[in-house]
């Protein structure tokens, strides 16, 4: 008789069970009960599969659903950005009202090492609280003005008038104290410098300063260094009885192109299940549903970050780690009250 895996979230036609964790992450009913390190270690496992300057894909294996959402829920509300906090316009008679025009370009990520800044002390008067080492100073000045010999029978406004449409990469570095040496390897920059902030028609301009300060997800999305960071678990799939020829063929088509493989006698065998939706189409089939199992691997997290591109998104689950690691650091050393 065949032993079930508890960790297996069992997917039938019309329902979903085993879907529930064990209050003992990391132990099945074959074991003891102690936890323990170095079996944790044996067995625990990270698989990178793509890794760009913007995005990751990788899987962690042998860890509990607790673990791996913490850190899903740390890279994006609690792992420290910059961003624009405080604007000061001096000047705006484009068409966008100030609010507005603030909104926007306090949604531009910006290229800065976090680890640059300190933090803002809210404790110290206002006047004294934003120095050159917890603040950056940005600053924008466009006035939009017409081309004065335009090419004839053109209505192209980036043809026709100087500074028509306002973008991210208009946004200027204003070095404050230090900051010239601090900074002169690595330059403030928005990450993308094509974001259309505002456009402008002849006789229109914008002035203003913005301030920017280190933060986290949690007060405000625009402190969040990434665009989206999620996981799902790895699809199963169990060919409980051999499927050849043109059945094969059908099997196949139930699913993603890749997941199913036709060998060379004609017989389909699961070829890489990470590609799977579980759809679930194979089950509305009669003569499939006594020849395959579905489920979801309840301690292989499919993990996909995509940065920003304020920090990398390696760094961004690294810096996770290291603060989940702290917190736990607290809580043991916390005294009982």
């Amino acid at each position: 008789m065949e032993v079930e895996d508890p960790n297996l979230v069992k997917i039938e036609h019309d329902h979903v069970s085993n879907v529930y964790s064990t209050d003992l992450p990391g132990v099945d009913g074959t074991s003891d009960f102690a936890w323990n390190l170095d079996t944790f270690k044996k067995n625990f496992d990270i698989r990178i599969h793509y890794l760009t300057d913007r995005s990751a894909n990788f899987d962690l294996i042998n860890i509990d659903t607790s673990i791996a959402n913490a850190f899903r829920r740390i890279m994006i509300a609690e792992v420290p950005c910059v961003a624009v906090e405080n604007i000061y316009i001096f000047n705006n008679t484009s068409v966008i009202q100030d609010e507005v025009l603030a909104q926007r370009i306090g949604l531009i990520p910006l290229k800065v090492d976090p680890d640059a800044l300190s933090w803002i002390d809210n404790t110290v008067d206002e006047k004294d609280r934003f120095t050159d080492e917890n603040t950056i100073v940005l600053t924008l000045d466009v006035s939009c003005t017409r081309n004065p010999h335009p090419p004839k029978n053109v209505t192209d406004p980036k043809v026709l008038y100087k500074n028509s449409s306002v973008y991210a990469r208009d946004l200027k570095f204003e070095p404050q104290g230090k900051q010239i040496e601090k900074f002169k390897d690595n330059p403030i920059a928005p990450c993308d410098p094509d974001i259309l902030i505002a456009k402008l028609r002849p006789g229109q301009e914008i002035s203003l300063r913005a301030h920017c300060i280190l933060g986290i997800g949690s007060d405000h999305a625009k402190f969040s260094p990434v665009a989206t960071a999620s996981y799902r678990l790895l699809p199963v799939i169990k060919i409980l009885k051999p499927i050849v020829l043109d059945e094969a063929k059908k099997f196949q088509k139930c699913f993603p192109s890749g997941v199913i493989g036709i060998d060379s006698k004609g017989e389909a065998y699961v070829k890489d299940p990470r590609k799977d939706t579980v759809s679930r189409e194979v089950l509305r089939h009669d003569e499939f549903k006594d020849k395959v199992k579905l489920g979801r691997n309840r301690q292989y997290f499919i993990f996909n970050i995509e940065s920003t591109d304020a920090m990398p998104p390696e760094e961004i689950f690294f810096k996770s780690v290291r603060i989940l690691k702290t917190k736990a650091e607290y809580l043991r050393n916390c005294p009982v009250s």
